[in-house]
Formats: C-alpha cells, sequence, structure tokens
C-alpha cells in the first residue's frame, strides 16, 4: 500500500509539526499493543493471529464447506459490525461460480423484507448465521425469532443444524445455542463489532461463499507486522490518521473516502462505520462519507468542487484492475470514435487522475491510498491498516475508540415504546 498527499505548502509544513506533536501516540500504541494498554480489554483484533489462527481457520472452512454442500442459500443475521466487513468482501467478489447464495437479514424492521425474503426461499435450503455480541439489539433479535420459526416449520426437529451462532461466550445467546443445539462460534469478548473483520464474526460468512479467509488473514498479518514495527513518522498508517486530524483542526469535518471500482462499494460502508461510530463522541470526529465515482460524480461532483471547502477526500484507488476489456469498434456514427480500442480500465484510470488533478486544483485535500488489486489478500491488508488508523486518529482526537454511548440513546427510547422491562 501506498499513500500521497496532495495539499498546499502550508498544510503540508503545519502538518509536519502535527505529525511530531503526536508521534508520542504512536509508541504508546506500539509499545503497550494489548498488554498493557488502558484499552487491553477491546484490543483482540490487533494481533490477528490471536483469533484467526490456522487451527481457527481450519475450523471454520470445515463448518463452510458443510455448508457449502447442503445450502441454496445463506442468511447472514446481524446489524452493523456484525456483518459489515464480511458483506463488504463477499460483495466485492460476487461471482456465478458461488456454490450458494447470500442474504442478509437482522438489519432492517421491514415486515415487506421479511416477506419477501420467506417467500423467496421456501424452496431453497437455508442455513443462517446469527451474529450478534450484544443479544439485546433488536434487529437481529427479531431476525433470530421470525427464521428460526420459519426453519422450524420447514425442517422440524433437524432445523437447529441449520442455524449457526456467532455470540460471546457465556452470554445469553451463547446459553441459547447450547439449549438448542445450535453450532456455536466465539465472538470474542476484546474485540468490539466494527472491528470484528478478522475473526469468527466475518471469517465464517466469508468461508461459506468460498473466500480463502487464509489469505485475508495473511494480508492483515503482513499489514499488522509491517505497521505494529514501525515507530516512525513513515508508518503509512501514522501518516493517514494525522493527516485527516490536522485537515479537521483546519476546518474540513467531512471525509468522504472516494473510488472508482464498485467493488468496494459495501467496504465503503463499513470504513463509514468503523470511523463514525469511533469517533463521533464529545462533540467531535470527522463525518464520513463514501462516493462511488465516477456515479456520484454526477449527483455530488458539482458540491465538491465548488461547494463549501469543509470536505477532503481519501482516494482508494487500485493500480492494475484485472480487466482486458475493450471498446469495440462501431460502425454507427455515435461520436465515440476515439474511443474505439481503448482499454476500459485506461478510460476508468484517466477519468479518475482527471478527478482528482481537478478537485487538487480548487484547493480540497486529497489522500490518495493505492493498493495494487482488488484481492482477498489486500482485502486483509485494508481491514488491518484502517482498524489500526481508526484508533490512533481516536487517540489523537481524544476519545475512546472502542465505546458507542450515543447509540444507546435511541435504543433505550425503543424498548421503551415496545414496553421491554430493564
Amino acid at each position: 500500500m501506498e499513500i500521497e498527499f496532495l495539499i498546499n505548502s502550508t498544510i503540508e509544513k503545519d502538518y509536519n509539526d502535527f505529525q511530531k506533536l503526536h508521534l508520542e501516540k504512536l509508541v504508546d500504541i506500539n509499545t503497550q499493543l494489548n498488554k498493557h494498554s488502558k484499552h487491553k480489554d477491546y484490543l483482540g483484533w490487533l494481533d490477528p493471529h490471536q483469533w484467526a489462527h490456522a487451527e481457527v481457520i481450519k475450523n471454520i472452512n470445515e463448518h463452510a464447506l458443510l455448508i457449502q454442500n447442503q445450502a441454496d442459500v445463506f442468511i447472514i443475521v446481524g446489524v452493523g459490525g456484525s456483518n459489515q466487513a464480511a458483506r463488504s468482501i463477499i460483495e466485492a467478489f460476487n461471482t456465478s461460480e458461488r456454490q450458494c447464495e447470500i442474504v442478509y437479514a437482522g438489519h432492517n424492521l421491514s415486515a415487506h423484507y421479511y416477506e419477501q425474503l420467506i417467500d423467496s426461499y421456501k424452496d431453497k435450503s437455508i442455513y443462517i448465521n446469527v451474529i450478534a455480541k450484544n443479544f439485546a439489539t433488536l434487529e437481529p433479535g427479531i431476525g433470530y425469532r421470525i427464521l428460526s420459526d420459519f426453519l422450524n416449520k420447514k425442517y422440524g426437529p433437524s432445523a437447529h443444524e441449520r442455524i449457526y451462532i456467532t455470540g460471546t461466550l457465556n452470554s445469553h445467546l451463547h446459553q441459547l445455542a447450547k439449549e438448542q443445539k445450535h453450532p456455536f462460534f466465539t465472538f470474542p469478548d476484546d474485540i468490539g463489532g466494527r472491528f470484528s473483520s478478522l475473526c469468527n464474526v466475518g471469517l465464517l460468512p466469508m468461508a461459506v461463499t468460498g473466500i480463502p479467509i487464509s489469505e485475508v488473514v495473511a494480508g492483515a498479518k503482513e499489514m499488522q507486522q509491517t505497521l505494529t514495527r514501525d515507530n516512525t513518522l513513515q508508518n503509512k498508517a501514522f501518516q493517514y490518521a494525522t493527516m485527516r486530524n490536522h485537515l479537521n483542526l483546519l476546518g474540513y469535518d467531512l471525509e468522504a473516502l472516494v473510488y472508482f471500482e464498485p467493488q468496494l462499494s459495501y467496504f465503503g460502508k463499513w470504513w463509514v462505520q468503523l470511523f463514525g461510530e469511533t469517533e463521533g463522541k464529545a462533540n467531535k470526529g470527522i463525518f464520513p462519507v463514501t462516493f462511488s465515482y465516477p456515479e456520484d460524480l454526477h449527483a455530488m461532483g458539482q458540491y465538491v468542487q465548488q461547494g463549501k471547502k469543509i470536505l477532503m477526500e481519501t482516494f482508494l484507488t487500485i493500480d492494475a484492475p484485472p480487466s482486458k476489456m475493450v471498446i469495440p469498434e462501431n460502425k454507427v456514427d455515435d461520436q465515440f470514435a476515439y474511443l474505439t480500442g481503448k482499454k476500459l480500465t485506461e478510460i476508468n484510470l484517466i477519468a479518475q487522475e482527471a478527478t482528482v488533478k481537478a478537485h487538487h486544483e480548487e484547493g480540497i485535500p486529497i489522500i490518495k491510498l493505492s493498493i495494487p488489486a482488488i484481492t482477498p489478500y489486500t482485502f486483509g491488508q485494508l481491514f488491518y491498516f484502517f482498524e489500526y488508523s481508526c484508533y490512533i486518529s481516536a487517540e489523537i482526537l481524544g476519545v475512546n475508540p472502542f465505546d458507542q454511548p450515543g447509540v444507546e440513546a435511541y435504543k433505550a427510547h425503543m424498548f421503551a415504546g415496545l414496553g421491554k422491562v430493564t
């Protein structure tokens, strides 16, 4: 992964001073890791080997193979951090070769959605994976209720074998799994939902789709070795975290993660939650948004180019998109003859660089993060890079990276309206 900043000279000079001022944050994180940190109870994700070692991967792959051989449809029941990471990579590699269809539930409260889901798959072989660290969360709880009832009616006594549970040990969900004899996978106590890409939470759904999770984990481990051993100003995650915080102090309150490959659309959603839920506290934090260019250039490009200067852009770019598609010759005079014979990937890259140039010339601060290709390995790198960067960024900002007290406010009102006794 490479990082590049396109900013004016004044911002760059002040940024260098800002970096040096906060270098001790990086040193503290890398020195303490998960042994002595005040956040030690939430740092299980820092070392992918802890929850994604060879034995874990082997166990996941065995169950994934069983599901692949039996299921037409695999329904992931979870909300937020319980499904975002898995969905981001599953949708990126959604091919016709997939052995079973992937469907999502437990992330909304729409009767229409569940009615359509059950009606669409009533004649299919179904397995589900209920994922929840806190099973008091309403959306996955309703998903479990509706879908377990559906499976019990459809399969009778054998239904329990088709309901996989991923929850914390000794929780109510764990007890439920034992009572109902559901296959159980651990949701680590020391990993929060939005940091759970590289444990059972994310890896089991990935494996069911045929994604080689050993490659995802290998990419994450490589990134871990690169970042956690570098206590210098050249640490790329530290550079990213400090630049975005420096720009925020200059009045850039929004950060747009942008990309020219639609494969990254659900990765953008994962990124939005990671940074939004981690940093949006105490009236602080950069508001994260995501744009899929060039489509969104025709919706938001005008504002980005000439609107209020409150936005920085982080371009996630791909060095070598894997396609040889060329624009064919057309005997009709459609006025696009100048494109004949050009590779579509080249056109996309030209559009990308033109956008970067136009926005930079307008004074929009730009961070460019480039990866060589979109693969399971680079997805593992990206998961770890952004989780680690987010940790550093929150420490610089001065907020707790691992809680989300604001989320509980709406839940309290909702439970009160539903008559839940606490």
